[in-house]
């Protein structure tokens, strides 16, 4: 028997010894976090002996009645089978010490959070193997989203802080998911690129949100960041330039490309449509592709116990990082980017040297009187002869009977 299994026994042990424990364990202990079926009953039935105010559910240590221990085992009798009296004095015999209940609760819950996260994990690659057959992207959005639900329930759980944790060491790279690609992601990768090829101005639409690595093709990636060196430069895009140019890479090889394939992908006369179409296509191709890749490294630390449950979720929150930075490109690619952030600075102008609008009148607050008119002018005007004002030449005292100050301006 595992530990595993053993803490489960405890849990249930101490609940039998001392009810009491179930203050301590139910706001973030649930019957679906133990393994065995078993134990899940048991305990969903002492919660429910509690809520029903049991008698024994507020007795102390060394005055449990035996219908506390009695009621429990009937009440999982129905909910599962296999649940006997001799089963729940082995479980009472199984508690080292009835105090130590959050303690095994706490490896009951680390277990369930590993159990958990492997699960999710397996229903996020097969769900990005599907869409990669279907060539969509809808059921591996709605398991990552379950994925990362999971981890901040869990996380809140636990008690820690659902954020990304890299690894302290970087591993060993995964190999790549082999994945079912069929032959109309290879054809849109290379209409793709002889769109670009033939009408060059249409990088401004795709280059905000494509990236090389979104190919699946090597070949294709060397092509893309050949033909975006070109048109970062301002040089001319032909067959020629960008063959030179991925010469250049170290790409024309032959086990990568070769001048012939280059050529053929590039033909200006073969193809001629919108690169912002079979783009979309591409990101979401790689959307799947990054799913998949992403849920195998989960699943890797999920079913690796050495690892605690609290670097668990860091650790699984960052290897879906890449898959979050996918989907943003994916969203903009369908629906454009996003609007530009108003921000101001302290002067009230925004960055870009405009005031901000100026906000609606509220009917509520009345508005501000007018201040009164000063006795005399702020400033003194100049006599059109060039003298001074008369009020210039009236004295001021200091205020303390000494000297006698003159000039055209109070201060």
């Amino acid at each position: 028997m595992n530990p595993l299994a053993h803490a489960e026994q405890a849990v249930i042990g101490a609940i039998f010894l001392d009810p009491g424990q179930l203050d301590r364990l139910t706001p973030w202990l649930r019957p679906e976090h133990f393994y065995r079926p078993a134990h899940q009953a048991l305990y969903a039935s002492t919660l429910a002996l509690r809520e029903r105010a049991h008698p024994g559910s507020t007795a102390v240590v060394g005055a449990v009645p035996v219908s506390w221990v009695a009621d429990a085992v009937t009440e999982a009798g129905t909910r599962t089978r296999g649940v006997t009296a001799s089963y729940a004095h082995q479980l009472v015999t199984a508690c080292p010490n009835p105090g130590n209940a959050a303690v095994y609760g706490r490896m009951v819950l680390e277990g369930a959070i590993h159990r958990t996260v492997a699960e999710h994990a397996v229903r996020l690659h097969q769900a990005a193997r599907a869409d990669t057959v279907r060539g969509s992207a809808e059921e591996t959005l709605v398991r990552a989203d379950a994925l990362a639900g999971t981890l901040a329930d869990l996380a809140r759980r636990w008690g820690t802080d659902a954020r990304p944790v890299p690894p302290p060491a970087s591993p060993q790279p995964a190999p790549r998911t082999t994945v079912v690609t069929d032959g109309d992601l290879h054809a849109d990768e290379e209409f793709l690129l002889a769109c670009l090829a033939a009408r060059p101005d249409q990088f401004g639409t795709v280059v905000g949100w494509l990236r090389p690595e979104d190919f699946a093709d090597p070949g294709h990636q060397h092509l893309y960041r050949a033909l975006g060196a070109l048109n970062h430069r301002g040089e001319p895009v032909d067959q020629l330039t960008v063959l030179w140019e991925v010469q250049r890479r170290g790409a024309l090889n032959g086990h990568i490309l070769d001048t012939e394939r280059v050529v053929h992908l590039l033909d200006p006369l073969a193809v001629a449509g919108a690169a912002d179409f079979f783009g979309e296509r591409v990101v979401g191709a790689a959307l799947v592709r990054t799913a998949a890749e992403s849920a195998q490294q989960v699943r890797a630390l999920a079913e690796d116990a050495a690892v605690p449950a609290g670097r668990l979720i860091g650790h699984a929150l960052h290897a879906l990082g890449p898959l979050d930075e996918v989907r943003r490109r994916w969203h903009t690619a369908r629906t454009g980017p996003a609007p530009e952030e108003k921000s101001y600075t302290r002067n009230g102008r925004r960055r870009n040297g405009q005031r901000p609008p100026a906000l609606a009148a509220d009917p509520a607050v009345p508005p501000r009187r007018p201040r009164p008119p000063l006795p005399y002018p702020l400033f003194l005007p100049v006599r059109p002869d060039g003298a001074p004002h008369e009020r210039a030449h009236r004295p001021r005292h200091d205020g303390e009977g000494g000297a006698v100050r003159r000039g055209c301006r109070g201060r």
